[in-house]
């Protein structure tokens, strides 16, 4: 049998917190390791507990979500642990934000626990995961704060196909759609998109998304 996805939830609200719990603790492949109510000790357990995902939330005292995600996920972290932010707020200050500090997914508390479900398997997979509602807009947005590094495709290590996949992953768009768009199998879409996460060194679709924008491959 394969071993159930290790996860530690963090929320300053007990009562989320003990649905959240029930919720994750009554699937078969899932297990709750810990829970806290502050992102200081999400720091802390995480340390000790090794979780797969971490299930974060943005507003907590002590220590706020987004630097208890960017301690447990940011750049230079030798050993990061995959975050799942939930929380009430559907702004693109903290989506964008929480993405920025390293968080692999975002989704809102009022989301369907089917959702929240699939988003714990789905970062636990290595994959990012945006709730529907801020995915396209979210980093266009706030691209005028991602500073183009200066550097032209043509510097890029990729190949015309790949940097055609890069810009509609960017843009938002799902392997199936960038399939359909480009008359490709999903599958191929799913080895572009490895072969440009490898050659670039980048963990997931988000940072596709927020590389696209340094580069300035995506107006």
């Amino acid at each position: 049998m394969t071993a159930p996805i290790r996860v530690l939830v963090c929320d300053d609200q007990m009562l989320v917190r003990t649905g959240l719990v029930t919720i994750i603790d009554a699937q078969p492949d899932l297990e709750v390791v810990g829970e806290c109510g502050d992102g200081q000790a999400a720091v802390d357990l995480a340390g000790r507990l090794r979780p797969d995902v971490v299930v974060m939330d943005v507003r907590m005292p002590v220590l706020d979500g987004i630097e208890a995600t960017r301690l447990l996920a940011g750049a230079g972290v030798p050993h990061p642990v995959k975050v799942l932010v939930v929380t009430t707020f559907n702004l693109d200050e903290y989506v964008y934000e929480a993405l920025r500090a390293g968080a692999s997914g975002f989704l809102l508390k009022d989301a369907p626990a089917d959702q929240l479900l699939h988003g714990i398997r789905t970062v636990a997979a290595g994959a990012a995961l945006l709730a529907p509602e801020v995915t396209r807009q979210l980093v266009g947005k706030y691209a005028a704060r991602i500073r183009p590094v200066g550097s032209t495709p043509q510097d890029l290590p990729l190949t015309p196909r790949e940097l055609e996949v890069l810009r509609l992953v960017a843009d938002g768009l799902s392997n199936g759609e960038i399939a359909a768009t480009l008359v490709i199998s999903p599958e191929t879409v799913k080895t572009f998109v490895s072969r440009i996460l490898t050659k670039l060194d980048l963990r997931d679709r988000v940072q596709m998304v927020v590389y696209a924008y340094r580069q300035g491959l995506v107006a």
